[in-house]
């Protein structure tokens, strides 16, 4: 099967600490790859360095053929990015919203248009799309963070929970939205803490904890693994990590706020 992303022994440190600790895995064209961990495991660094937000400090990864380090550029025509922070701005329009995210991609402006009423009627927003964001709930807006997202056509979907904070009715409409997506070929890399929607979602799960992989298989595989009665993705999870409290600390990796994946064609500077 076509692999869409390879990671071969990919380490990042900072100052010192390994965040990323030699990890290699492959996801394969097409396919919805769960990407979970503990808090502070090293799973939102990973996904930084796919999406070339930070660089590796040693190894080599490649997203839709292109190299991360050495062809970033490449590699942001090819992939959108829904990160936990909604990419949105206040005072304008979810239409005007789309239209100036469009033009940072170097979009055409007819193209754009027809592209953002097309992604806001798929994800119910159409009634509101020359309503302010501001004035919208966090599931309206992060409809939105999606639409922005996929204006590129993007091979590659990086969602970082896409439905944290959510009311139930939201985050079923955007589960049944990533099972589109899936149905139309994209493949899609998605983080989440939510167990039971790792597990109806993903074809492959990959569980990262302390920096290294240590599980990497189907759901099904993974819970097969479990000696009990009707075992759950949670069952699974908690096994191989523990039932300790994890506390996220981030006094050895610089902050990455003010840095904001915008998409395929933007500048990173």
């Amino acid at each position: 099967m076509e692999k869409i992303i390879e990671v071969n022994n990919l380490v990042k440190e900072f100052n010192g600490f390994r965040a990323v600790d030699n990890i290699s895995f492959s996801v394969a064209k097409g396919e919805v790859f769960g990407f979970l961990g503990p808090n502070g495991a090293g799973k939102s660094t990973t996904i930084r360095m796919l999406t070339t937000l930070i660089r590796p400090t040693s190894g080599q990864a490649k997203v839709a053929g292109y190299d991360i380090a050495t062809q970033a550029a490449k590699v942001r025509e090819q992939i959108g990015l829904v990160a936990e922070k909604i990419i949105l701005y206040d005072r304008l329009t979810a239409l005007e919203n789309l239209m100036f995210f469009g033009s940072l991609y170097h979009l055409p402006r007819k193209e754009t248009k027809e592209r953002a009423i097309n992604w806001l009627k798929t994800l119910e927003m159409e009634k509101w799309a020359n309503k302010l964001t501001g004035t919208f709930s966090t599931g309206m807006k992060q409809r939105v963070n999606i639409a922005r997202a996929l204006l590129t056509k993007p091979e590659v979907m990086f969602l970082d929970e896409p439905t944290l904070g959510l009311d139930p009715q939201t985050s079923r409409s955007i589960r049944d939205f990533i099972k589109e997506l899936h149905a139309q070929g994209v493949s899609v890399i998605l983080t989440t803490h939510i167990m039971p929607e790792a597990d109806e979602l993903s074809d492959t799960i990959a569980i990262i904890d302390r920096g290294k992989i240590i599980a990497l298989d189907t759901p099904t595989n993974l819970k097969a693994r479990i000696q009990k009665e009707k075992p759950t993705l949670e069952d699974v999870f908690l096994e191989l990590t523990g039932h300790d409290m994890r506390e996220e600390t981030h006094e050895n990796i610089p902050s990455a706020r003010g840095r904001h994946f915008l998409g395929s064609k933007s500048r990173i500077r």
